[in-house]
Order: structure tokens, then C-alpha cells, then sequence
């Protein structure tokens, strides 16, 4: 993807060490597409940053004071809808993913990854994608077809609502998605409601990992890196 000089993405970085933080702020700041608005060295600061400044991208590590990174993703969904969560972290335990995802982060990264797979991670989470770490992205396979309610299969869908559930997997976001097929913004959000609920997820980020778990839509799956 290449960045357009007429979409800036904006960012907010949460982490309690001060180094990382700021290192990660140089990082980014050189890029001419991305600007960072604000920092934060804990979770509570990191929600009162994305809803003060608006950010695209909220980066968050998991493990800081007052409010953790978890928490703080949960919070931002609520107060700031309009924020794309990542996770940038040192840790890849299975509860730390599971609680991630289900707070509505949009990523999870883990902070061995790469400056340049980072800067192109904000940039496309910006523009709707998913993004996991290669590590991150096989472990969610695991617990998604662990867990999967074997009762919920595609035939449950209607052939609108798979049409609907493969643009989300392709990253469109609702707007693109009605324009695309031709419907109104609230009958596709009516649509994607329906779809949550039979497959028994809380997200459209679950939704995109439910359906490539089962490996539906087979010429996409999340992104992730895949030297890693």
C-alpha cells in the first residue's frame, strides 16, 4: 500500500516505558503520512487522549498503571467508537489475545516486529484491514476452531449477508460496502447485526477470524507477515 499525500493517519501511542514510547513516536513521526497527536504512559491517559484528540489509530500496550491496555481498548470503543485499537505488546498469552479481540482492537502486535511492518500495520488498519502478528494470527486460528459452535455454519447466512461478511473480511468498511452492493448504510449495519448474531460473535473483527477459521472466502484470510 502506498501512503497518499492526501490521507494522513493520525495516532495515539500508550506504553509505560518511556523509551518504547518514544522511540516508536520517532518512528512514525518521520513517515510523511503519519502524525502523531499524542502520548500516554497509561491506560486511563491513553482514553482520555483518543477521546480528547481523535486519532485514527490508538496504539496500546497491555501491561501499564491505572488502566491496562485491555481495559483501555474497551473504553476507547465506547467513548471514542471511531478509533482503531492496536495492540502493541511484549506478551502473546492466550487470555491477552482472546480479552484483546473481544475489546474491540482491530490488531495485535508483538513488539518484535519490524519499524517498517509497524509503519504499514497503521496504515492499513487505518483503511479497515485487520492486522496480526504471524505468531498472534496462528494462535487465533487455534482458539477460534477450539471454540467454534459447530451449529453455526454458512448455510446459516443468507446470500446477501455472505456478500456482506466477505467485504468486511476484505477489510470495507460499511460505508464502501453499501456502495458497493448497492444498499443503504443501515441495511447493511442491519445485515452485519444478523450476522454477528448467528455466528455468535461480538465483532466484525470475530466475524472475519470466525469465517476465515472455517475457511470460507479461501482467497482471503487476516493479514499477517509471512516470514515470521
Amino acid at each position: 500500500m502506498e501512503p497518499s499525500e492526501h490521507q494522513t493517519t493520525t495516532v495515539v501511542i500508550a506504553d509505560d516505558h518511556t523509551l518504547v514510547r518514544e522511540g516508536t513516536s520517532r518512528m512514525l513521526q518521520a513517515q510523511p503520512d503519519i502524525v502523531v497527536l499524542g502520548e500516554a504512559a497509561d491506560g486511563a491517559a491513553a482514553v482520555e487522549a483518543c477521546v480528547d484528540l481523535h486519532p485514527d489509530v490508538a496504539l496500546l500496550d497491555i501491561r501499564m498503571p491505572v488502566l491496562n491496555g485491555i481495559e483501555a481498548a474497551r473504553k476507547i470503543r465506547e467513548q471514542a467508537p471511531d478509533v482503531v485499537t492496536v495492540v502493541l505488546t511484549a506478551y502473546d498469552e492466550d487470555e491477552y489475545v482472546s480479552a484483546a479481540i473481544k475489546a474491540g482492537a482491530s490488531g495485535y502486535l508483538l513488539k518484535t516486529v519490524r519499524s517498517s511492518e509497524l509503519i504499514e500495520a497503521v496504515r492499513r488498519v487505518r483503511m479497515g484491514e485487520v492486522i496480526f502478528h504471524p505468531a498472534i494470527a496462528r494462535k487465533l486460528a487455534r482458539l477460534f476452531v477450539k471454540n467454534l459452535d459447530p451449529t453455526s455454519e454458512e448455510q446459516l447466512l443468507t446470500q446477501r449477508e455472505r456478500d456482506i461478511l466477505k467485504l468486511v473480511c476484505q477489510g470495507e468498511l460499511n460505508k464502501e460496502i453499501a456502495g458497493e452492493l448497492g444498499l443503504s448504510v443501515r441495511t447493511v449495519e442491519g445485515h452485519l447485526n444478523a450476522i454477528l448474531g448467528k455466528l455468535n460473535v461480538r465483532s466484525r473483527t470475530e466475524a472475519a477470524m470466525y469465517a476465515a477459521s472455517k475457511g470460507w472466502f479461501t482467497e482471503y484470510s487476516w493479514t499477517s507477515w509471512p516470514h515470521a
